[in-house]
């Protein structure tokens, strides 16, 4: 069964299916694709997930039969979540690919997640045989035509509402970058709050980040850049981003760190914590400096740390969130403080 990314969520509420193939070039709607597929899989008591990564020649298919017929100890139902970066399977994983769907297991959800899918691999046996038992989707980005309408349903779905003017502008300004976007969309609803949002604001909002933003904030601390970082931090207080866009970039991104740090003290390879987490390319080196600068105790202490901040940010606490925050980015940058 084919669909597109907008039919998905109503065709989860009917049930879930034994398979969904997703494949695409578009990092974020594959990344919301997948998400709302385990968020319902959750729902509906799917309490085990099981990651294969089928991204290196030598990947063992059989893997995945014997996942798929194994028997579950935590729970009545399992996700297997199988990663082909490429969408080439080989002539070994074609088969694999075929028998399961031939047979799959009634406990089981698989979800594929694959680059995206040529016409000749699309008219291959594997996707037609997922295809006949499961879900199809096939995930392109939006062109920039298209944008500015994607903004304002994205908009309205977080409670915001604007002009198509201003969702207009918007798309400019990220020059066609959905994730860009999204982060805007995000941001907006963190400055202003869910109801009516006029041109203006959005002017200023998206003018906040003209020069920097919190997202280059993260990744500078995270590469040990001491001197930028500070200036980073000093650039979005001098232009005014909320304390609170600030506070929640960086809290988000320390309960991932948290999270990898544990997983990598635990003998996980760092390739597949990357895949786990979804971390992109162009921040693998940021990512994966960080990781080795701190121990898993450290990312504990600062996402602890964070949240102290939040709580000053919200007025539960005394103190003053711009040095909290640049004692914060310090540290995160390998600064010890006295």
């Amino acid at each position: 069964m084919k669909l597109r990314s907008e039919q998905l969520q109503a065709n989860l509420q009917q049930g879930l299916k034994p398979i969904y193939l997703l494949s695409g070039d578009e990092p974020l709607q594959i990344m919301e694709a997948g998400d709302l597929i385990r968020q319902q899989a959750r729902a509906l008591g799917v309490g085990e997930r099981e990651v294969l990564h089928a991204s290196a020649s030598g990947f063992d298919w059989g893997a995945l039969l014997q996942a798929a017929n194994s028997l579950s100890l935590f729970a009545e139902q399992r996700l297997i979540e199988l990663h082909l970066p490429s969408g080439k399977p080989g002539n070994e994983g074609s088969k694999a690919l075929c028998d399961y769907a031939a047979r799959p297991p009634q406990d089981t959800v698989l979800m594929l997640i694959c680059g995206k899918l040529d016409k000749a691999a699309q008219n291959s046996k594997w996707v037609k045989a997922l295809d006949q038992v499961g879900v199809f989707m096939q995930l392109w980005p939006v062109g920039p035509g298209e944008l500015p309408a994607w903004v304002l349903r994205r908009m309205q779905a977080r409670g915001l509402a604007t002009s198509p003017e201003a969702a207009q502008l918007l798309a400019e300004r990220v020059e066609g970058n959905m994730l860009a976007a999204a982060q805007e969309v995000d941001k907006l609803l963190l400055l202003y709050g869910p109801g009516q949002l006029s041109l203006e604001q959005l002017e200023e909002g998206v003018a906040n980040s003209a020069r920097y933003n919190v997202f280059e904030l993260m990744d500078t601390a995270l590469l040990g850049d001491v001197p930028r970082s500070v200036r980073v931090l000093q650039g979005l207080f001098s232009e005014g981003v909320e304390p609170v866009l600030i506070t929640w970039a960086l809290l988000r991104e320390l309960r991932s760190l948290a999270l990898m740090a544990e997983q990598l003290a635990q003998g996980q390879a760092i390739g597949q914590i990357f895949s786990t987490h979804r971390v992109w390319d162009n921040r693998k080196a940021a990512v994966g400096a960080a990781l080795q600068r701190h121990r898993p105790a450290t990312w504990q202490s600062l996402l602890r740390m964070g949240g102290r901040i939040d709580r000053i940010v919200k007025g539960a606490e005394p103190g003053n969130p711009q040095d909290e925050l640049q004692q914060l980015t310090l540290l995160i940058a390998g600064v010890r403080l006295v």
